[in-house]
């Protein structure tokens, strides 16, 4: 159980603007436990996905924080990142599982007021599916291809 917890918070933490790596965590715990896939996988897409609705709350928060000393992003970098996301939309969310790229672009999703639901589907989409593919290249499922 505590593995499990350990497993949230780095997912959790991962998909904030904190930088850690929930992946080699997944990894190391794929490689104890290969039978509790399922529950891992759920674990950490959880975490992922919460951690990404906190930043879209932030975003939707933006404008009281955006002048605070430890906002973590310049008035320029937010203009480009609000026109990046203006072009390609909604379907950018789909991008939020890359690393370095995928944490402003849900918090960008909530300063663009992206609805809630489809901000949710689309990042628990995007989520699910890399943690997927890196429990079947860590438990060598593709092999079986």
């Amino acid at each position: 159980m505590l593995s499990l917890g350990a497993l949230f918070l780095s997912a959790f933490g991962a998909a904030t603007l904190l930088p850690l790596q929930s992946e080699a965590v997944l990894v190391g715990l794929l490689l104890r436990q290969p039978e509790a896939w399922a529950t891992l996988l759920l674990v950490a897409t959880l975490g992922n996905v919460l951690g990404s609705v906190v930043n879209w709350l932030l975003g939707r928060a933006i404008e009281h924080l955006r002048d605070k000393r430890w906002f973590p992003f310049s008035a320029a970098q937010l203009a480009r990142a609000q026109q990046r996301y203006q072009r390609w939309g909604q379907w950018s969310l789909l991008l939020s599982w890359m690393p370095v790229i995928g944490d402003p672009l849900t918090l960008i999703a909530g300063i663009m007021r992206e609805p809630f639901w489809r901000f949710l589907l689309l990042v628990t989409l995007a989520k699910a599916g890399r943690y997927a593919v890196l429990a079947m290249i860590t438990l060598g499922w593709f092999h079986a291809w």
